[in-house]
């Protein structure tokens, strides 16, 4: 399952309140246009859509995974981190050898 640092959950708390829906999350999707490499797309979405995972967090974060980015993010960790221009950015990197989901990260 995919897991999030305190500071994307907090990111995706500020990016999805900006919205004033109290239902919305960061939607994960696999886009895949015709002869192209799939990518994963992300967007505030005001609801999950049918079929969608949704994961939740203490401080209201709220996250819509479509099946196929589920399967992909499965063992990922959810992160953010800044770039040369102060930049708020999402990022993911694997998740730490016996990592457990209920386990908070850092």
């Amino acid at each position: 399952m995919l897991a999030m640092t305190d500071a994307a959950a907090q990111a995706i708390s500020a990016l999805t309140s900006q919205d004033g829906q109290s239902a919305a999350g960061l939607r994960f999707a696999v886009q895949q246009d015709e002869g192209e490499q799939a990518q994963l797309a992300l967007a505030v979405a005001p609801a999950p859509e049918e079929g969608d995972q949704v994961l939740g967090t203490d401080n209201g974060a709220t996250v819509f995974l479509a099946p196929q980015a589920a399967e992909f993010l499965d063992d990922k960790v959810l992160d953010v981190q800044q770039d040369e221009q102060g930049q708020l950015n999402f990022a993911l990197s694997q998740q730490p050898e016996g990592f457990s989901p209920g386990q908070p990260e850092s």
